[in-house]
């Protein structure tokens, strides 16, 4: 007779298995592994981007320009890539944009390598991955319910970040270690080779264990899900609070490779090492968002009040070392408000509208890059990056505060099943 577990065992057991649930699917469980190995790689290629950046122009706001011309594309088109993932078969979208992002990699390769590189070079590259992003991510995000299923849904969102994030720790590190021994060009060769994961991992799924999408009878439009998303208050509230952060604070390339080099005085090794901390952060916020079974429009701002005050708390620290271990908490909540508005705009919206949805997340998240990146890096140049880190947290603290005043005494609003929303008013 086998011995029964204790009550501690069984609660930690019940814990990972709602934390990890989404891994019961075999689809999901291959689409996470190589997600893993390409975000990697990805992270690698966007701390060597910076590092080449600053290299060849010794500007801050060229290293932001570079993350805005690979988000041109997203602001400008972002909203038609939505289109293209609710029209057509969103597993062989990603098929397409996966490798068309590793041809991409190999090009940059290739430029650097041969010495013949140019900023400019850097720069239009950037744009044609950009023009793949346009349709990559809102495929991507929609085509998470496909394999796991609406009830896992949110749990799969944040695992998803998990991967992303958990890259952060490798991906910059290694980059670091590999720019220092063997020089950037590498890296980006190394980039190339990560898509192939995923490429994998989507022939190798069962076609006929991916949940269907229901198809409109008239054919997409972009005008159709920007009336849908903001008729829907739960997600009008999201996408507020997701333009500020995604103008301003997503731009930790930018922070933290002119934090370390203008700032502490330091090389390629240790803006990686910033960037790993960052990373540590990113993985708790996303297993404590994939802990939760729901989002809400409360959990939300909850999330974004905390993160700005985070970062105005990290601008405001005196040392290196202080500011190296407040990159951890800031990272947690940067991850935990990213896929806790990920899932609620998902779980509000009906899935023959989440490609249009998901590119509306993308173009504020992305898109707002272009802004956002330039405006953060000139702040950071002419200032500090300290200075860069306060502005962005004090305009997501103020912009959480003025939905949560706002939001009082507004009733409450309750998901259709099909992911519609009632009622006119935000908040949960």
């Amino acid at each position: 007779m086998l011995p029964s577990s204790s009550p501690s065992q069984q609660r930690f057991g019940g814990l990972v298995r709602r934390t990890f649930g989404s891994l019961d699917s075999r689809n999901y469980r291959l689409f996470f592994a190589g997600e893993l190995v390409s975000h990697t790689g990805s992270w690698m290629q966007t701390m060597a981007e910076a590092w080449l950046v600053l290299t060849l122009t010794h500007s801050g706001a060229a290293v932001g320009a570079t993350f805005a011309f690979r988000f041109l594309p997203v602001l400008t088109f972002g909203l038609w890539g939505g289109v293209i993932a609710d029209r057509y078969d969103r597993r062989t979208v990603l098929l397409v944009t996966q490798s068309l992002s590793a041809l991409l990699a190999i090009a940059l390769w290739i430029v650097v390598l041969t010495g013949a590189v140019q900023v400019w070079m850097v720069f239009a590259l950037a744009v044609g991955l950009g023009l793949v992003t346009v349709v990559d991510q809102p495929a991507h995000h929609s085509f998470v319910e496909q394999m796991v299923g609406r009830d896992r849904l949110s749990n799969a969102v944040a695992l998803n970040s998990a991967v992303m994030n958990s890259a952060r720790i490798t991906g910059p590190a290694l980059a670091g270690l590999l720019i220092a021994s063997v020089g950037a060009a590498w890296v980006f060769f190394v980039n190339a080779v990560s898509f192939l994961a995923v490429v994998m991992a989507l022939v190798a799924m069962r076609r006929d264990e991916l949940g269907s999408v229901p198809r409109a009878h008239d054919r997409p439009r972009v005008r159709e899900g920007l009336t849908y998303a903001w008729g829907i208050a739960e997600i009008r509230s999201t996408i507020f609070l997701v333009a500020v952060v995604g103008t301003l604070v997503y731009n930790f390339p930018t922070f933290l490779t002119l934090l370390a080099r203008n700032t502490f005085h330091g090389g390629a090794g240790l803006a990686g090492l910033l960037m790993a901390l960052l990373g540590i952060g990113t993985i708790t916020g996303a297993l404590a968002a994939a802990h939760r079974s729901g989002q809400s429009s409360r959990t939300v701002i909850g999330a974004a009040c905390a993160l700005g005050l985070s970062l105005v708390i990290a601008a405001l620290l005196p040392s290196r070392a202080l500011i190296m271990a407040a990159l951890i908490p800031v990272g947690a909540l940067t991850v935990f408000f990213g896929s806790t508005s990920n899932a609620h705009m998902q779980m509000c919206s009906a899935s023959h509208f989440r490609g249009r949805v998901m590119a509306i997340y993308s173009f504020l998240t992305l898109g707002t890059t272009v802004v956002g990146g330039p405006l953060m890096g000139w702040v950071c140049q002419r200032w500090s990056p300290r200075a860069g880190l306060g502005v962005a947290g004090a305009a997501t603290v103020a912009a959480a505060v003025t939905l949560a005043v706002s939001a009082r005494g507004a009733r409450e609003v309750t998901p259709f099943a099909d992911g519609a929303a009632t009622g006119l008013d935000i908040v949960r």
